[in-house]
């Protein structure tokens, strides 16, 4: 069923875990933007995981197409039950985002509605896969990569921030 689909499904997910492992990375030599207090805490869960999520998303839907022996209905059935669970976190980070006073409308748009979309997109290719429409793949495709893309924006506004605020602390005192 997912024959064709081998080396796009292989790329994406190759892509989403080297994407999470760099972000890992930079996160631990940035420590010092992950403050204890409770704004700082606030906001990685508002911006940061949200980021691993998605990323970890995008790979586990990668491996599960990549399973040689998956059907339609159990990939629609997975997609589904899957997809369902990510609308409704990417509802929770959406009215995180939305409230959170250091958001502007790109941050709205990337971290909160286009991630919710996407998955969206998911619960309505369940069904899709389940009668067995070819149409579903391309329509899962396209919302894989507009994750994986919005998901790189999101990254790289983490990183630009980190960096910024790593500039604001004072140096150490000798």
């Amino acid at each position: 069923m997912l024959s064709a689909w081998h080396e796009f499904y292989a790329l994406l997910g190759t892509a989403a875990a080297a994407l999470v492992a760099l972000l890992f990375v930079a996160v631990s030599i940035g420590t010092g933007v992950l403050t204890p207090d409770s704004q700082s805490r606030a906001n990685t869960r508002t911006y940061m995981s949200p980021v691993v999520f998605h990323y970890a998303n995008i790979l586990f839907l990668s491996l599960i197409a990549l399973i040689p022996t998956q059907t339609w209905q159990s990939f629609g059935f997975v997609i589904g039950v899957a997809s369902i669970g990510s609308v409704i976190f990417s509802i929770v980070i959406a009215v995180r985002v939305h409230r959170n006073p250091i958001s502007d409308l790109a941050d709205r748009l990337c971290y909160g509605a286009v991630p919710a979309l996407c998955y969206a997109a998911g619960l309505v290719v369940a069904p899709l896969l389940l009668e067995e429409r070819p149409f579903g793949l391309d329509m899962l495709a396209g919302a894989a990569l507009c994750l994986l893309v919005v998901n790189i924006r999101n990254a790289w506004d983490l990183m630009i921030s980190m960096a910024r605020h790593e500039r604001r602390q004072p140096p150490p005192a000798s």
